[in-house]
């Protein structure tokens, strides 16, 4: 084989390596030591159902990104991934869902705001929809604290056409 090939499929092979985000770095059965090691201790735990936690590394209210592990009983890793993204977002059940099932799914909000004519709090979380637009996503609940809502737009702190309003 050429030395030119070799050369050319090694860059490539680095460029596809640096392209690998920090949450995609783990394996399901590693101990939850190697996702502290590497992304540093988690800011928000949340207690899972089934005696497992969630760990989370946000980085609301600015950034556009939270990546959470979700480490069963014995402390190992079950899965790891970046839950700000739409179809994450997608899995919130309007009716069922409370602020606590969105609190442990997506950590806490970027912004929050009371509506007091519709009497509706919202939770609004910055995101990068399709790797291009910046974005974000609301979750209105009622004064029970029960998901009614959920709705998203362009973030208005990056959108130059919103801004010009």
């Amino acid at each position: 084989m050429p030395v030119r090939r070799v050369a050319a499929i090694c860059v490539a092979a680095l460029t596809l390596a640096a392209c690998v985000q920090p949450w995609q770095q783990f394996q399901a059965g590693q101990d939850q030591s190697a996702i502290i090691a590497r992304m540093g201790p988690p800011r928000e735990v949340y207690e899972l159902p089934d005696g497992g936690r969630r760990l989370m590394w946000p980085t609301q209210p600015m950034g556009t990104t939270t990546v959470a592990a979700d480490i069963d009983s014995s402390g190992k890793i079950v899965n790891v991934r970046q839950v700000l993204q739409i179809s994450e977002f997608n899995r919130a059940q309007i009716g069922k869902w409370t602020r606590e099932d969105v609190l442990v799914n997506f950590g806490r909000p970027a912004q929050t705001s009371f509506f007091r004519l519709s009497q509706r709090e919202v939770w609004s979380y910055r995101y990068v929809e399709n790797n291009i637009t910046h974005m974000l996503f609301s979750f209105s609940f009622d004064t029970s604290g029960v998901l009614r809502e959920t709705q998203r737009g362009p973030d208005p702190l990056r959108d130059r056409d919103f801004r010009r309003f």
